[in-house]
């Protein structure tokens, strides 16, 4: 498919081409008419002169003694003849140019005084324009009817309209070539506006704006505005279903609190079995409330987030309030995260996405909790480590799906790193968990 830019440009060839041979085509036409009119004023002139000097010998005969002095009368076949004949006599005159060759005046009974336009072949089957005058002069017999006829070679006509084609042909690039960098600029000036909105459609994406702003042509008002009013339509849409997911799981909170009370109510009279599932009905349900609670809170897409996020904000964040625990306090926390590592993701998320890993690394750590982070060829890279025991080869495969927990003897839900997968996917991490070699978990994330 074509760009605008193309297809404007293809238009813009294809009609200065056709323009340009057209107007060739027009001005070479009206060189010819010019060049034909000219000319035949020339042979009008020869035909006068001769009419204006032929005389009568005392037996009648016509004579021409002052003969027209243009020279290529007299040169042999030069392209420019003239001939006089009378019928009455059938006497005829030619000029020297003609030598041997006699034009075939045509025998069609033109009126007197009239000119006649016509081509004949001439001398070497050449194509000649002929004009003919037919006059009346006084004789000393009487009034006698004399034909004068003047001709030139057709072929100067062609040669000339044909050089004076030649001759435009550089002017006529010149100006193709003008006028296709004229419709570039004139295209590259009316698309300008284009590429504010696509700007700003980037803006918008990197969350830089939430709305397009800024001068448009009135031709593209009504599609800003239209832009403008779908962003916040999506805007209210989006912050409204949150809402709802948010208050759907809130109020399954209760009835499942009520459940876990029920099954400890029967568990006191005697009915273990009985409780052991509604306990676990009850974790599985609370294990979906919790995650829709979570997911709730994410942006739609990575377009939607909020705003950028700081790195070592969100990381001071998390472990200034791990730190604090019970089990925060007894770890060594190595952190060491380089200063002004923005990253395009809502804050909300990170802390999320970030919360979730280092709370299991603190969970299941011995002495001591590793964070880093540096930016590795034009990609953040962050590390979170710990010195636990770590995972088998096949919990490393089922890790991050949801509800698997590699020790139901430590408190959890197991959702935590399900959560985490979907917040990579959402902003599209690459995510990877691996044993270290102390033996813990390395967990690494590249933004």
């Amino acid at each position: 498919m074509l760009s605008i830019r193309q297809r404007f440009l293809l238009i813009s060839l294809v009609s200065v081409f056709v323009a340009l041979v057209m107007a060739s085509v027009v001005m070479v036409a009206l060189f010819t008419r010019n060049l034909e009119r000219r000319i035949d004023l020339e042979l009008a002139g020869h035909i006068n002169t001769i009419a204006g000097a032929l005389r009568f010998a005392a037996d009648g005969r016509v004579e021409l003694p002052n003969r027209p002095v243009d020279r290529r009368f007299e040169e042999p076949y030069s392209g420019l003849y003239w001939q006089v004949e009378d019928d009455h006599r059938n006497d005829q005159l030619r000029s020297a140019s003609l030598w041997d060759y006699a034009l075939p005046l045509p025998e069609d009974g033109q009126e007197t005084g009239s000119v006649d336009r016509y081509h004949l072949d001439g001398p070497d089957k050449t194509d000649l324009i002929v004009q003919e005058r037919k006059i009346i002069v006084s004789a000393p017999d009487g009034k006698r009817a004399i034909r004068v006829a003047a001709a030139i070679d057709a072929s100067e006509v062609k040669t000339a309209s044909r050089g004076f084609m030649l001759d435009i042909v550089p002017y006529m690039v010149a100006l193709a070539i003008f006028l296709i960098a004229a419709s570039l600029a004139q295209l590259t000036y009316g698309l300008r506006p284009l590429s504010t909105i696509t700007k700003g459609l980037d803006d918008i994406r990197e969350r830089k704006s939430d709305r397009l702003d800024g001068r448009f042509p009135k031709e593209l008002q009504p599609v800003v505005k239209a832009v403008n009013r779908l962003l916040e339509a999506q805007y209210l849409l989006i912050a409204r279903a949150r809402t709802r997911s948010a208050d759907l799981a809130h109020g399954l909170k209760s009835p499942l609190t009520v459940l876990f009370n029920d099954a400890d109510t029967l568990r006191e009279r005697g009915e273990v079995e009985i409780a052991d599932e509604l306990v676990h009905l009850a974790d599985v349900m609370k294990s979906h409330v919790d995650r829709e609670l979570t997911r709730s809170r994410l942006a739609g897409s990575a377009f939607l987030r909020s705003s950028d996020a700081d790195l070592s904000v969100s990381i001071d964040v998390i472990t200034r309030t791990l730190k604090r625990t019970p089990r925060g306090e007894q770890l060594n926390w190595d952190i060491d995260v380089e200063d002004g590592l923005v990253i395009p993701i809502d804050p909300n998320d990170l802390q999320e996405l970030l919360g979730n890993i280092i709370d299991n690394a603190v969970k299941w750590s011995r002495s001591a909790v590793r964070i880093h982070a540096r930016r590795q060829d034009g990609n953040i890279v962050l590390l979170i480590e710990d010195d636990g025991p770590g995972a088998s080869p096949e919990g490393l495969l089922t890790i991050m799906e949801r509800g698997i927990r590699l020790d139901l003897k430590t408190p959890g839900t197991g959702i935590g790193l399900a959560i985490v997968s979907d917040i990579a996917a959402l902003y599209d991490l690459s995510i990877d968990i691996a044993n270290a070699e102390n033996g813990g978990l390395r967990v690494v994330v590249r933004f």
